[in-house]
Parts: structure tokens; C-alpha cells; sequence
């Protein structure tokens, strides 16, 4: 089965619910949590991350920040604001009124 490199509609879904249970995360490590609770089946490419998670910054729905890692390299995490979880909310209704809208048509056409 062919894995789909892009999550169209569910990328901010799904970053702010991983940040939302691992706050102060980067972004290898919110595509691993991803891959990783998906069974390997939903992956998130860097191409969309990155310009996924600068957007939710500017849009108040996430913080940056820079810290130095055991190595003593620098990495960006990133931890979900108040805004953000407000946020989360809308766009889990979001999905399951999706979910279920496209479940309905399934089971009736």
C-alpha cells in the first residue's frame, strides 16, 4: 500500500494534538510520533512541517524556542500555547464532523 506523504487537511490536526502530549518537542520528533502511531502508515514530510509549524507560530497556536540538545547542538521545540489548544478543539469537531459526513456517504451510496 502506497503511504501518503501528505496528510492534506489533518497536518495541523495532528501536530497540535502530538504537542498537546509532548510539549517541547521538535520537528523529527513530531514526524517520528506520527510515523510511529500510525503504524508507519501516515508520514510527515519536512517539506510540509516546517512551513506547517512557522504558520501556527504566526498564527499564535504555537511557541518556538531554541535549546542546546545532550550534544550541545542547537534544536527548536516547540510547546502549544492557549490559543493553540483552543485551537486543537475546533479542528478535532472539525475532523469528526468530516469523519462522519464521508462515513454516512460510505454507508448509503
Amino acid at each position: 500500500m502506497k503511504k501518503p506523504d501528505a496528510l492534506q487537511g489533518s497536518l495541523d490536526l495532528l501536530v497540535l494534538k502530538i504537542l498537546s502530549r509532548r510539549p517541547n518537542t521538535h520537528g523529527y520528533g513530531i514526524m517520528a510520533a506520527v510515523k510511529e502511531a500510525s503504524d508507519d502508515l501516515l508520514r510527515i514530510e519536512e517539506g510540509s512541517l516546517y512551513p506547517a509549524l512557522h504558520r501556527m507560530e504566526e498564527a499564535g497556536w504555537i511557541r518556538a524556542e531554541w535549546i542546546k540538545n545532550d550534544t550541545g547542538r542547537r534544536a527548536r521545540i516547540y510547546q502549544l500555547t492557549a490559543t493553540g489548544k483552543k485551537q486543537l478543539g475546533v479542528e478535532e469537531s472539525r475532523w469528526l464532523t468530516a469523519t462522519s459526513a464521508i462515513n454516512q456517504v460510505l454507508r448509503t451510496v
